[in-house]
């Protein structure tokens, strides 16, 4: 009697067995089907938590490049002449608009230059004059005329009696005479035009070299950082300032050759950069792909728009671009839920549970976070493996 009743407990106690099994089967299978990787996924319990078994996602595989945030107009302020630095604007983080005067050189010599030039003008100008009033008398009342005879007497007696004696022998043309007096003043007029326009030209060259002295904004921006101060000597080619537009940012990342492929101008990366300033990752959109590879590490170099308010200028940037090289393996990307990797410093790890059901700390490289929870693994991880969901604190390698 008693033994039939032993039977039937131990009945019932497999069928409440084989019932738990079950729900935890169809447990396993919806949090599969919430995670969207598969119904081959499990949980397992263990001291130290839930353990998930890494199973292969068919998303997309992507690379994590690391990028600098830099300004969408950006430009270095140097110096185009020698001298000493008399002015600056403002310090690290003020603001100006287009034209503001931002650096000033030292230009005393240059209006010293120019005054004497302006004089070496006026003296051309009137030297052009004085050959014009030459040209005119020349060519009204002719030297030719009034130059004395061979004979040395009066001027009335030799037109008279030399003149034409020395034209019949041919000894002397009047003709050629004045011709030649002609020219002789042309000449003075043009030597006095040429010094003008050389005059002018020195001027125009200090007038630039003054408009070199002074630094304006370019368009509106602030001041990045400057590498001078008020009394110090530049030459040509410092830098002093260098000055930016960041009222939009972007993100500046070198990718090989071989993720090229996978991007296009005015695409938009979803939930693709993570900033070290920004808690959540978001959009960003390829601005520029430039058209020539990097000779020596055979990169090409990208540019991305970020959205406004989402960091500053020279913040580290994550961003994952599509690796369409490796479309033929995109299933066998692993996937691991965000709460399993822990930081060591940078480096993100995991806590796997090896053959003989103990912890074992593993390096990994973190992939694109999904919208679901979860995190592709790029290396480190194989399908198949199982790490701890949530490692506790006091975790350690081999417990």
């Amino acid at each position: 009697m008693f033994a039939g009743r032993w039977v039937c407990c131990d009945l019932e106690i497999n069928v409440l067995m084989i019932n738990l099994r079950i729900l935890q089967t169809l447990l396993a299978v919806l949090v599969a089907a919430v995670f969207g990787i598969g119904a081959a996924q499990a949980q397992e319990q263990n001291g130290f938590g839930d353990v998930f078994v890494v199973q292969a996602s068919g998303r997309q595989p992507t690379v994590a490049i690391g990028g600098t945030v830099v300004p969408y107009k950006q430009v270095t302020l140097a110096a185009q002449i020698p001298g000493r630095v008399k002015y600056i604007a403002g310090i690290e983080g003020d603001a100006f608009k287009e034209g503001a005067l931002l650096v000033s050189i030292g230009d005393s010599e240059l209006l010293a230059r120019r005054a004497a030039a302006y004089a070496q003008l006026s003296s051309a100008e009137a030297e052009l004059r004085n050959a014009g009033v030459q040209y005119s008398r020349e060519l009204w009342s002719p030297k030719s005329r009034s130059a004395p005879g061979g004979m040395g007497i009066p001027n009335l007696f030799d037109q008279m009696f030399t003149r034409p004696a020395e034209d019949f022998m041919g000894e002397r043309d009047r003709g050629a005479e004045r011709s030649a007096d002609l020219y002789a003043s042309t000449t003075r007029i043009e030597q006095a035009r040429s010094a003008i326009m050389r005059t002018r030209s020195e001027i125009q060259a200090i007038e630039a070299k003054l408009r070199d002295a002074k630094s304006l904004a370019p368009f509106d921006g602030m001041i990045m950082a400057k590498t001078v101060e008020v009394g110090d000597t530049v030459q040509p080619g410092v830098p002093m300032l260098r000055f930016a537009d960041i009222t939009w940012l972007q993100v500046e990342l070198d990718i090989p050759a071989r993720l090229i492929t996978g991007l296009q101008e005015m695409m938009v990366l979803k939930k693709a950069a993570v900033f070290d300033d920004y808690a959540e990752p978001v959009d960003v959109r390829v601005a520029q792909i430039y058209p020539m590879a990097d000779a020596l590490r055979h990169t090409i170099k990208v540019k991305l728009d970020i959205p406004q308010g989402i960091s500053q200028p020279g913040m580290y940037a994550r961003i994952m671009i599509p690796d369409t090289s490796q479309a033929a393996d995109a299933g066998s990307l692993p996937v691991v839920p965000v709460s399993a990797i822990r930081y060591r410093g940078s480096l993100p790890v995991v806590y796997v549970q090896n053959q003989d059901g103990k912890a074992e700390l593993r390096l990994i490289r973190e992939g694109r976070r999904l919208d679901d929870g979860m995190v592709t693994v790029l290396s480190g991880l194989a399908p198949g493996d199982k790490v701890y969901v949530n490692p506790q604190p006091s975790m350690i390698t081999g417990s």
